[in-house]
């Protein structure tokens, strides 16, 4: 699992019911990275349960309103029509997601009737999606691309939801009221699912595409 993928896991520790989730540091980290000594794990711990995941074998999953830890199989949300893909901020808005998007994206235009907002989590991560041509396929297959940071994963600003409206997005949070009207509708998904989405109006499982 590639590092940042980790980190969205780690943050969302909580929600599983978790005082804190940690990944040792394995694989490629970055040259500037300090791994304090606290973080590697000894080998001699003792566990007092261990459970084994193939995440391979998961299909796409989707958060429904209003709980984060409200989960099901994309194939059982087939079909629900959106208003909005959000794609973006800390949780899902760094350069290895804008690609993911962008690929599937390419060629491809963003459902009429849908608004699609895409908010890189930093100025660092806008430019690498800047350089690599990934933020021009967003725009070119009718995405708008704000300004980096939280975006309307607050309901401040930048795409603020209506009265009813049903938005299918990449942030960390649902829960009711969270990004503007109460009366909105937040489903929680990845950035492939989010695109998949955004190009046919309703979530779909990328795989379709």
């Amino acid at each position: 699992m590639p590092l940042t993928g980790r980190q969205t896991i780690a943050s969302m520790a909580v929600e599983m019911g978790g005082k804190v989730g940690i990944f040792p540091p394995t694989g490629n980290l970055p040259d500037d990275y300090v791994v304090p000594d606290w973080l590697f794990v000894d080998e001699t711990a003792n566990y007092y349960n261990t459970i084994d995941l193939d995440l391979t074998s998961l299909c796409p999953q989707v958060s429904i309103p209003h709980a984060v830890d409200n989960v099901t199989d994309i194939t059982d949300l087939t079909g629900t029509k959106v208003d909005v893909v959000f794609l973006g901020t800390c949780t899902n808005g760094r350069h290895i997601d804008l690609v993911q998007a962008a690929n599937i994206l390419r060629g491809k235009r963003v459902a009429e009737g849908v608004r699609m907002i895409v908010t890189p989590a930093s100025s660092r991560e806008m430019a690498k999606a800047a350089s690599d041509g990934s933020l021009t396929t967003l725009i070119e297959a009718g995405a708008l691309i704000t300004s980096p940071g939280c975006g309307m994963c607050m309901g401040r600003h930048n795409g603020t939801l209506g009265d009813g409206d049903v938005c299918l997005s990449t942030a960390n949070r649902n829960f009711k009221g969270r990004m503007g009207a109460p009366t909105s509708k937040i489903y929680l998904a990845s950035p492939s699912v989010a695109a998949a989405t955004a190009v046919r109006g309703f979530i779909t499982d990328p795989r379709e595409l």
